[in-house]
């Protein structure tokens, strides 16, 4: 997963946007044999570099790509067999029926302002936060619009063509188009999950509590460790396989059930201690352990393993 969970875009990606056409009706060239749509994809950072090799890799076509970068086309055009490269997002038009725009979500809407479909054409973005919505301005009659957002750390092609399976990929927009995504999701090896009209900003949310807020608490989990002697190393070796067994735990048996540890219990002179020892040796991870604990204060008290006399005292506790 990438450093906010979001598909990785590089800004100098975003292809310069010339004049689109605005005659709507697709010049259709021949089907490509293998019955798929024929894909573009403008932009080659790593992102649509990833996704360009994953879907050719699958056997589905991918017939051009565009990007201002002359080296990034120069890669996407080694790595991908076939593929026609152009340096504006309207020039690979003609040539495509499905149009990936993977460029930065702060490019999103310009770069789809820019261009202006055929009628028959659809195009996706790859944004983890921006909803479909965010591609209107490409809209014409006939057309369709989705977003398409893999769960995954694409830094590397080669490797995000091996991460892609078993991943997420969250998909929602026009239903038109919806069900060639999971498709497209599933032939790359993914899990297509449909998310409801504005999910989109708690998907995202969530996402990036999976990826930088976890790294956040790793970081804090390796803060208070030094306070017992352990560097990060030593920390990692240590707490990694009992947050893989806690992982494990929640997937077998549901969240509230894996909860375990002084809080789940009780323990008001432990949590005391706890709080002491990191307010000398671990400031800067107090606050997330009480912001933690508090929840976990509120998972046992909804199973009924704190009173809510027993929970009130903890929480007491957590405020001085």
């Amino acid at each position: 997963m990438c450093d906010d969970a979001s598909a990785v875009h590089d800004a100098d990606d975003a292809p310069g946007i010339a004049a689109g056409p605005h005659g709507h009706h697709h010049p259709h060239a021949p089907a490509d044999p293998s019955g798929h749509p024929r894909i573009g994809i403008v932009g080659a950072g790593r992102a649509g570099t990833s996704l360009g090799l994953a879907f050719s890799r699958a056997g589905w076509p991918v017939a051009a790509v565009a990007s201002r970068d002359a080296g990034r086309r120069a890669r996407f055009v080694a790595l991908v067999p076939g593929v026609h490269a152009f340096e504006s997002a309207t020039e690979l038009l003609e040539e495509v029926d499905l149009i990936f725009l993977a460029v930065p979500d702060d490019a999103v809407s310009r770069v789809a302002a820019g261009i202006r479909l055929y009628g028959g054409q659809a195009i996706v973005h790859t944004s983890g936060a921006l909803p479909a919505s965010a591609l209107d301005g490409a809209r014409a009659a006939g057309t369709a619009a989705a977003s398409f957002h893999p769960l995954v750390a694409m830094v590397d092609p080669e490797r995000a063509v091996e991460d892609f399976r078993g991943a997420t990929v969250a998909i929602e927009g026009d239903e038109a188009v919806l069900p060639l995504l999971a498709e497209l999701a599933t032939a790359i090896g993914a899990q297509p999950v449909r998310l409801p009209p504005g999910g989109k900003p708690a998907y995202h949310a969530a996402a990036v509590l999976a990826a930088g807020g976890f790294i956040g608490l790793l970081d804090a989990i390796a803060e208070v460790a030094r306070g017992a002697g352990l560097d990060e190393a030593g920390a990692l070796a240590v707490y990694g396989p009992l947050i893989r067994q806690s992982l494990a735990n929640a997937e077998t048996h549901g969240i509230a059930a894996a909860l375990t540890g002084p809080l789940a219990r009780g323990d008001r002179g432990t949590v005391a201690a706890h709080l002491e020892v990191m307010r000398r040796l671990a400031p800067g991870a107090l606050e997330l352990y009480i912001a933690v604990a508090r929840r976990e204060i509120a998972i046992a008290e909804g199973r009924g393993d704190l009173t809510a006399e027993r929970a009130d005292e903890l929480r007491t506790l957590l405020d001085r």
